[in-house]
């Protein structure tokens, strides 16, 4: 089996509002880049990736001549010839990298008709549970959905709750100064007595912000505090005045990283992303490390369509020491471009997908009605709010939104 063609598509899917982090906001949709990786017997492979709200499709297709020819079972050749880690001082592709693994697995399981956990050693469960990823929201198109105030937190998870089945909740947080969040948390976690909950501003608070802020939860059943204020340093101040375990998914993303964790401990617990870490398989090698060293993982998402999140299912599937409820953005979506529509959530979890390879394949003209969009409305940038034009975050950041300002109704073509 052998490469012949790389192709790329860049599609938009609409969010069912605009969601609020501390770094700018999703302005109502996902952009995302679907790769397709096809092969001398007939074979096409799915990838995916994200971009900060912009396309990844020219440098996809710009690979197209490292790969035709390759073999998609020498999958670990593909971390030289796609992403050298000195050539990538240069041009990282750290993250296109993964999405060309996704579809090289995926090409390997349809080719011996197994499903990529399979081809990672088998699952150890078959079902991934999910955390109910709870943003502050802007309203949407039609004026709903704003998530601005305590009540409107707790109702929306609410909403999600008696939907989904979640019994664990996670607040991105940041946007607001860490006081008013702190009440939106505790607001939270008293709504919902005998769930487990966790807490991300992103990096955004000074450390004694986020020492503050912990102690401030720590009569909760928190899971984690993740990333409260940014770097390896900042966290281990953070760590050592804390009884709160601490988790990353922005410090922790590669091995020498990790290596540094192990050697002068910062983070409790690896959140494994399988696109910012290059792929599923890194991803499960790093859980082995972090099994060695009794080092707690979760699954992190990068904001996904059914592509990734099946990656992100087979790779749940398969690490033994997969401590905590994932995180996926995938319940905010409308809609989703793979055949038979959106997987569904079963009791707060996703069933592990069982046909062969990630076991989904693209809906023809759902790609084609979502690339539409996408040539219609363009990308958008993933690290700008909206509603405060020429607004930018520092790290640490003290310039927070304003609670008592409602969001404004964004029209379609701003969205």
């Amino acid at each position: 089996m052998r490469i012949t063609d790389v192709r790329a598509t860049t599609v938009t899917v609409p969010l069912q509002a605009p969601l609020r982090h501390s770094n700018g906001a999703h302005w109502g949709r996902f952009v995302r880049t679907l790769v397709e990786v096809e092969t001398d017997n007939g074979l096409v492979g799915l990838g995916e990736m994200g971009g900060g709200g912009e396309s990844a499709e020219a440098a996809v297709r710009a690979l197209r001549d490292y790969l035709v020819g390759h073999d998609p079972a020498r999958t670990e050749a593909l971390r030289f010839m796609l992403a050298n880690p000195t050539a990538s001082l240069y041009n990282n592709r750290t993250q296109l990298l993964a999405a060309i693994e996704f579809a090289c697995l995926d090409l390997q399981g349809q080719h011996l008709g197994v499903p990529v956990h399979d081809l990672l050693g088998g699952r150890v469960r078959d079902r991934v549970e999910f955390a109910s990823y709870l943003f502050f929201r802007y309203p949407s198109a039609d004026g709903d959905g704003e998530v601005r105030t305590a009540e409107q937190l707790v109702e929306h998870a609410s909403r999600l709750r008696r939907a989904h089945g979640f019994r664990v909740h996670k607040v991105k947080g940041g946007v607001f100064s860490p006081d008013y969040e702190l009440e939106c948390y505790r607001a939270l976690a008293e709504a919902f007595p005998g769930d487990r909950f966790r807490y991300d501003p992103n990096g955004a608070l000074s450390v004694e912000e986020a020492v503050r802020f912990a102690r401030g939860i720590e009569d909760l059943p928190n899971d984690f505090i993740e990333d409260p204020t940014f770097g390896l340093n900042g966290l281990r101040r953070v760590r050592e005045k804390t009884s709160l375990a601490i988790a990353t998914n922005t410090v922790v993303v590669n091995f020498e990283q990790l290596a540094a964790n192990v050697r002068d401990p910062a983070v409790d617990v690896i959140l494994l992303d399988t696109t910012f870490w290059g792929g599923i398989r890194p991803c499960v090698k790093a859980a082995g490390v972090c099994e060695t060293f009794q080092l707690s993982v979760a699954v992190h998402s990068s904001g996904e369509l059914g592509v990734q999140l099946a990656s992100m299912l087979h790779m749940g599937a398969v690490v033994p020491n997969l401590s905590f409820a994932a995180d996926a953005h995938y319940h905010h979506l409308v809609d989703d471009v793979i055949d038979g529509g959106k997987l569904t959530y079963v009791d707060g979890a996703i069933e592990v997908p069982s046909g062969p390879g990630l076991g989904v394949r693209l809906d023809g003209d759902k790609v084609a009605e979502y690339a539409e969009l996408y040539r219609e409305l363009g990308g958008y940038p993933y690290d700008r709010d909206p509603g405060r034009p020429g607004w930018y975050p520092l790290l640490p950041n003290a310039d927070f939104a304003d609670p008592t300002v409602p969001g404004s109704t964004w029209n379609e073509a701003r969205l």
